[in-house]
């Protein structure tokens, strides 16, 4: 069967990547087309376009782009027509994937949408969108499932990739870790900034700024996979500031604390155990949009899934120095750590265990025969 993927972003290349192979146990004939990256490219079959080419986010950040993205969004649909899939798959990236989806269904075109977009968290009424032009949608939080169950549309939860990402990982030996990367012996805190340019601009130059207050530890960035190293250059002029790249796991293995920019990070942060910060800094315009369309009380998966605050948020205005100073001292005291423990172990559980590439891919294949 000849399968057409679309994903936007570092995690939906990982999860796309991870659906690929899985698909290929159940149907080693696949044939792949893809819009993705690096590990989606590495599992085989055919890269049209590379994420690092249409990282845009934010509503201004969109608009000023927006022609860039209707051609993208044109030649999509034409790559489309050309391949013929039995199975057009699309992961997360609604802006750009719910559009092409409603292009595709009245051609014929069977269509399958693993990781939901966020409709549960703002704009409910694209949800009249989703069950007209999305054959089978595939969900990976429990309470997305819900939410779709209120609108008739029957989904499959088929639990969190990330689930299976994490157990498949072997844990790094910490002193090849430190060797290699050229630490010292002091514990590690973790600053994940984001994937996209403008995010880590925003956000690393504060997560930095609390580094002479906590002298006693290492500050350790993860570089994101759609960056260059020098990139990263301007933000580290102090002593005691290292720069791991295409290491996150391996780092959060070792890290006593965490400061992570909301998105998937922050659910990967708490399934490594690692007690954190969740910050977010957006452009003012898009956060004052954002602020009158989202509904929800928490910004993090972690508060999400778990229906209370596990993790402080500092968002918008909160997200200073001084704050994060403070919050970054409750997370490194004993006490507190422990009571994050257990919250994140109940996540763990509430996220459904492993095999969510494999069920996916099973009701994939199931469906073309």
């Amino acid at each position: 069967m000849k399968y057409y993927l679309i994903a936007g972003e570092a995690s939906g290349d990982l999860h796309g990547s991870n659906l690929m192979k899985s698909i290929y146990k159940k149907d080693p004939n696949a044939e792949f087309r893809f819009w993705g990256g690096d590990l989606m490219a590495a599992v085989g079959g055919t890269l049209v376009k590379h994420y690092k080419e249409r990282a845009f986010m934010g509503f201004i950040e969109i608009l000023l782009n927006l022609r860039k993205i209707l051609g993208f969004m044109k030649y999509c649909k034409k790559d489309i027509e050309q391949y013929q899939p039995d199975a057009l798959i699309f992961i997360d990236n609604s802006g750009f994937n719910l559009p092409i989806a409603k292009w595709a269904k009245p051609r014929g075109y069977v269509t399958h949408y693993y990781i939901s977009p966020q409709v549960w968290a703002s704009r409910s009424s694209r949800v009249k969108t989703i069950k007209a032009t999305i054959d089978h949608m595939y969900v990976i939080l429990p309470f997305v499932k819900d939410f779709y169950d209120q609108y008739n549309y029957d989904v499959n939860f088929v639990g969190h990739p990330l689930i299976d990402a994490i157990s498949d990982y072997k844990p790094v030996m910490p002193d090849d870790f430190r060797r290699k990367n050229q630490l010292d012996e002091r514990p590690i805190i973790a600053i994940l900034p984001g994937s996209r340019k403008q995010e880590i601009r925003k956000m690393l130059e504060i997560m930095l700024s609390v580094i002479d207050d906590f002298e006693a530890y290492q500050f350790v960035i993860a570089g994101a996979p759609s960056q260059e190293a020098s990139f990263y250059a301007p933000f580290i002029k102090k002593k005691g500031v290292h720069l791991v790249m295409n290491q996150t796991y391996d780092l959060l293995c070792l890290s006593n604390a965490a400061l992570v920019t909301s998105g998937t990070a922050t659910l990967e942060t708490a399934l490594f155990k690692v007690p954190q910060v969740v910050c977010y800094k957006g452009n003012y315009i898009s956060y004052q949009i954002a602020k009158r369309i989202i509904n929800l009380d928490y910004i993090s998966l972690v508060n999400l899934i778990m229906d209370k605050p596990v993790v402080t948020e500092l968002i918008q205005n909160e997200f200073t120095t001084n704050r994060l100073k403070e919050e970054l001292t409750v997370i490194i005291d004993d006490y507190k750590r422990a009571v994050m423990f257990l919250d994140y172990y109940d996540l763990e559980k509430k996220l459904g265990g492993k095999g969510a590439n494999d069920k996916t891919a099973k009701l994939i294949v199931e469906s073309l025969s």
